[in-house]
């Protein structure tokens, strides 16, 4: 079995199994979710795109599959689920820049003594 293949058993499996446990938790999520990728202002379409950068940036491959997967469900293109890759590129890459301000600050007190 391929990764993506087992990733989509686990889930399953793992969802199956906190309901048969009556997770209350779990099933507040689950009603946390629905009430959240549903249309409103914006579309659900829109929504999942907006999960997949995030997903991108916090480096959870199941939530990338499952939000990538809904996304196509739900209309986007190929285009658009890349172009929300590709925010998820930027703003994971926007933070190091963050941290290099420090970085230069650290070597400007060091080597400009």
């Amino acid at each position: 079995m391929g990764k993506l293949e087992d990733l989509s058993r686990l889930r399953k499996k793992s969802h199956q199994k906190l309901l048969s446990l009556n997770s209350k938790t779990y099933k507040a999520f689950l009603e946390m979710e629905r009430a959240t990728f549903a249309d409103g202002h914006l579309p659900a379409r829109g929504k999942e795109l907006i999960a997949i950068g995030i997903s991108v940036v916090i480096n959870c491959e199941s939530c990338m599959q499952w939000h990538i997967e809904q996304a196509a469900k739900a209309g986007a293109s190929e285009q658009e689920v890349l172009e929300a890759i590709e925010v998820g590129i930027e703003m994971g890459g926007g933070p190091a820049t963050v941290s290099a301000r420090f970085a230069l600050e650290v070597m400007e007190n060091l080597y400009e003594k």
